[in-house]
């Protein structure tokens, strides 16, 4: 389904939650060292911060549970073939890959934090460069949400603007399959349909949004897909920001 929220109603209809003191994000996950991209403002509301679940972003973003069928399958005929050594060569490799998969998602969810503020959300990412990306949530036009399993998702934001973000720069926190405007992602949190409805009430503010719960697919999008694909719902106008207005920002720290 899709919400379409305005400033009104969320103003009248929805209080945001009491703030999170500032010190806070200084002890939690990756430093900004007061530097502006990563440090909220003195006058800025924290309204929630948090990270992915590590065994999570290793199954959706590492892609470990497909990884790890395609080995057993690879053990399992070479046992059915009669080849003891195939199969012990294919189940030490595919142990060594997955280990390695896990180490990679629990140092990209340490490195790892977003923090939700009144005006913008912040991304402090980055596993072997530490990067600081700045989304001013008035360029956010749309929040899509897929659900996880428990209170876990996925929230990809369609941001407008005319400075894009890259998709090297964002990875893993980037939706698959949107190379052209890549999409940030906020990956495998808690509580996500909660942070989604946030997000959508502190940016109606700035005007209207659309908040489409439908499932996100990491499937590539249906341009560039061979054979008969159902036609996509058209979605609602989005609001109207202006070209030249500040901004996203991202930089190396």
């Amino acid at each position: 389904m899709d919400l379409n929220h305005t400033a009104g109603a969320a103003a009248t209809a929805t209080s945001l939650p009491a703030s999170i003191d500032h010190s806070e994000l200084e002890n939690d996950g990756p430093k900004a060292f007061g530097d502006r991209m990563g440090t909220p403002a003195s006058d800025e509301k924290v309204l929630w911060k948090g990270r992915p679940a590590v065994g999570l972003l290793a199954r959706t973003a590492f892609h470990t549970r497909k990884l790890g069928a395609y080995f057993v399958a690879l053990t399992a005929i070479a046992l059915m073939m009669g080849k003891t050594d195939g199969a012990i060569v294919s189940a030490v490799l595919g142990v060594a890959l997955l280990a390695i998969l896990y180490v990679l998602a629990w140092l990209s969810a340490r490195t790892t934090l977003y923090i939700l503020t009144d005006s913008r959300l912040i991304m402090r990412i980055g596993m072997a460069i530490e990067t600081r990306v700045n989304l001013p949530l008035k360029q956010v036009t749309a929040a899509h949400l897929r659900g996880r399993g428990g209170n876990f998702g996925d929230i990809a934001l369609e941001l407008s603007g005319e400075r894009l973000l890259g998709t090297l720069l964002l990875w893993p926190h980037s939706r698959p399959w949107h190379y052209a405007r890549p999409q940030p992602m906020l990956r495998a949190i808690p509580d996500a349909a909660h942070l989604a409805q946030l997000i959508a009430e502190t940016r109606a503010q700035f005007g209207a949004i659309e908040r489409n719960l439908t499932e996100i697919n990491e499937a590539a999008p249906a341009s560039v897909q061979h054979g008969s694909q159902p036609a996509p719902t058209p979605a609602r106008s989005a609001p109207a920001i202006h070209r030249g207005e500040p901004g996203l920002e991202g930089a190396p720290a």
